[in-house]
């Protein structure tokens, strides 16, 4: 009797434990299906793009849920997302960072670190919310919404990035005087910024967004000061200071013309200035400095320079017609030693600034008959070849400044941004090659082009959308990275297929 007791009450319990849980789970389910609806109306939002197009945007609600509930209880979203965070939700805040032009474009990663704060700071002051560098509820409510602006300056902002947009206008004479790039968005700013989008055909209202901030770094931008075509005695002070220096390889003359054009980007190049070719503030107060930087052009460079030196050892009988390629190769360099040792110079083979004045001077001694030019020069047509370096040496190069801070605009030689990193480690291997942004390098046409991104090789420099970097062994890349806040060496993931451009081959 008793033991029929004992299982009658079991029975009891069991059955009451199994109603209790079929109401918990009910409740589960109806909270999780309600949850799930409220997430599928909000997948849908958009925002309009610059052409008024509309584009899918995750939002933060689909971002910060999690794929598992696993994943809930062990990765929870912070409330406040702060420098020297690191969480996966990260990556996802500097990729839009990145689509609304308030970071570099560059690999997202998972750790928040003084860029992704700097560029926080700048959403934040765009959106009157407080400038703390912190990616808050209130901060991430606003960045991930349908209202969300992307990057813009006006009148009255201020900050080190208005001193970057200012400093480029006064490169490129929209602003007068050095003294005018002070951080501060004013009443002068702005009539420069108008001015700019006047005379480059874009909308004036005297704000910097999208378009105007593309079209300062672009090679199609019009200036506001000396450029081709233009004759005065301005541009005939300029020639004669480009000639004294070893740059320009005509008898100045005050026009404006390809070979000042060729001479100024060389120029610039020398001096560590935006190669534009263009004769603007900076690249004037440069060019009557003292400790300017004279040319010398020597083995395994390339371009209209090489090309004109070419063209005046071919007069003279130096150099056979077939090597005026634009190739500095052995030939080349063998052709100029004979030139200055017919020309009582010391025989280096590197074209400084007297051998260039001879060469220019309609003076110089002509090849004797008993010299006879070599009709191939090594590398000439080959694309890009150099013989004083290797992959080896230009990878090693890159990776030694590994850690290095990444500073936007920076060439170097303690901090970069991607373009800049690219333009310190080439000349520091010889290869002579003018500073350019990711977007100039789409079309150099200098080195041989890499088209398919499976063929790309150690030592090949690789442009993406908006960003680039140094091919180096086992699939890797070294690169100045935005989201890292440094020079990085790691993995090329999928970001960088889904993001290629193009490659170029520095080294054959």
């Amino acid at each position: 009797m008793f033991n029929i007791i004992k299982t009658q009450k079991r029975t009891v319990l069991f059955l009451a434990a199994a109603v209790l849980f079929a109401a918990v789970y009910g409740i589960f389910v109806y909270n999780q299906a309600e949850t799930s609806s409220q997430f599928e109306q909000k997948a849908e939002t958009v925002i309009p793009d610059e052409n008024s197009q509309v584009i899918k945007l995750e939002t933060v609600n689909e971002a910060v849920l999690p794929a598992t509930e696993s994943e809930a209880q062990e990765e929870p979203v912070p409330d406040n997302l702060k420098e020297g965070s690191e969480h996966p939700f990260v990556a996802k805040l500097q990729e839009r960072l990145m689509e609304l032009g308030f970071m570099e474009n560059d690999e997202p990663t998972l750790f928040y670190g003084s860029v992704t704060a700097n560029a926080i700071r700048i959403y934040q002051r765009q959106n009157n919310i407080v400038q703390d560098g912190i990616a808050g509820p209130e901060t991430l409510a606003s960045l991930f919404s349908q209202e969300a602006k992307y990057y813009a300056v006006s009148l009255g902002i201020s900050g080190d990035d208005v001193k970057q947009i200012q400093n480029r206008l006064y490169e490129l004479g929209y602003l007068a005087k050095e003294e005018e790039v002070t951080g501060e968005f004013n009443e002068t700013t702005e009539k420069a910024v108008m001015k700019l989008q006047e005379l480059n055909q874009l909308s004036i209202d005297g704000n910097v967004g999208r378009k105007t901030i593309r079209l300062l770094y672009s090679e199609e931008v019009k200036p506001d000061y000396l450029a081709y075509g233009e004759k005065n005695e301005v541009v005939l002070s300029a020639q004669k200071r480009l000639k004294s220096l070893g740059y320009l390889t005509t008898v100045p003359d005050g026009n404006y013309g390809k070979d000042t054009v060729t001479a100024v980007k060389q120029f610039q190049s020398r001096n560590d200035l935006v190669v534009d070719g263009y004769l603007g503030p900076s690249t004037r107060i440069a060019l009557e400095q003292e400790e300017a930087t004279p040319n010398g052009v020597m083995l395994g460079e390339q371009g209209e320079s090489v090309k004109r030196i070419q063209e005046l050892l071919n007069k003279y009988g130096y150099l056979s017609s077939s090597n005026v390629t634009g190739y500095f190769g052995e030939v080349t360099e063998q052709s100029v030693k004979r030139f200055q040792k017919d020309n009582g110079l010391k025989a280096d083979g590197s074209v400084g600034v007297q051998t260039l004045s001879l060469l220019t001077a309609d003076k110089s001694v002509k090849a004797g008959k008993d010299f006879r030019p070599a009709v191939v020069d090594a590398g000439s047509g080959g694309g890009g070849k150099t013989v004083n370096g290797n992959v080896k040496a230009f990878i090693d190069i890159a990776a030694s400044k590994v850690g290095s801070k990444y500073v936007w605009g920076s060439k170097g030689p303690n901090s970069f941004d991607c373009s800049g990193f690219v333009y310190w480690s080439l000349n520091q291997i010889g290869v002579r090659q003018s500073y350019l942004t990711s977007s100039g390098w789409r079309n150099m046409g200098k080195y041989k082009r890499i088209s398919n991104y499976d063929d790309i090789k150690p030592g090949d420099i690789v442009v993406g959308k908006g960003h680039m970097g140094i091919a180096a062994e086992s699939q890797k890349v070294i690169d100045a990275s935005s989201s890292n806040g440094k020079v990085v060496y790691r993995q090329r993931t999928a970001w960088w297929r889904n993001n290629f451009i193009v490659a170029w081959r520095i080294f054959e």
